[in-house]
């Protein structure tokens, strides 16, 4: 995948785009209840603060952390599919609850139930969607356009 600092920016902004937009449109979806166009039209909204705000913390915040606990759980003799899918959930546990905590305090309305608890609630929410989301359709999806992109010549 990326080999260059150059490279791994590309990667990130494909992915922070494929995540943030899918859960942005989640979210909006939860909130009015339920999946229409018009959702799909609205998280252009949100995608303006949090897609550049997915891609400055997962470069140089999250990624290091994310590197640390990958290498202590995998061995040099796992396969790669599983070496992938701990890599994904690694990243989707630590950014899904910073991205959902900067949501809840710039789009919800918290002021009565508290910080905390809108943030653990929108959290909680956007977890399993998230962790599927990287998994089987951002993962793969981004890779797939990353290697069109940076494809080696032979």
């Amino acid at each position: 995948m990326p080999e260059s600092k150059f490279e791994n920016f590309i990667f990130t902004i494909i992915m922070a785009l494929l995540m943030v937009y899918a859960m942005i449109c989640y979210n909006i979806a939860i909130n009015i209840g339920g999946m229409t166009d018009q959702v799909l039209r609205m998280a252009f909204g949100e995608l303006r603060i949090m897609w550049p705000t997915a891609v400055v913390l997962e470069m140089f915040v999250m990624e290091r952390p994310v590197m640390v606990l990958t290498r202590r759980v995998i061995t040099e003799d796992m396969p790669f599919f599983l070496v992938l899918l701990i890599r994904c959930s690694l990243t989707v546990c630590l950014m899904c609850p910073t991205m959902s905590l900067i949501a809840a305090v710039l789009f919800k309305e918290f002021h009565e139930a508290g910080l905390i608890g809108v943030w653990l609630q929108t959290a909680a929410l956007n977890f399993p969607m998230a962790l599927c989301w990287q998994v089987f359709f951002a993962g793969p999806a981004g890779r797939w356009i990353f290697r069109k992109l940076f494809r080696k010549k032979a």
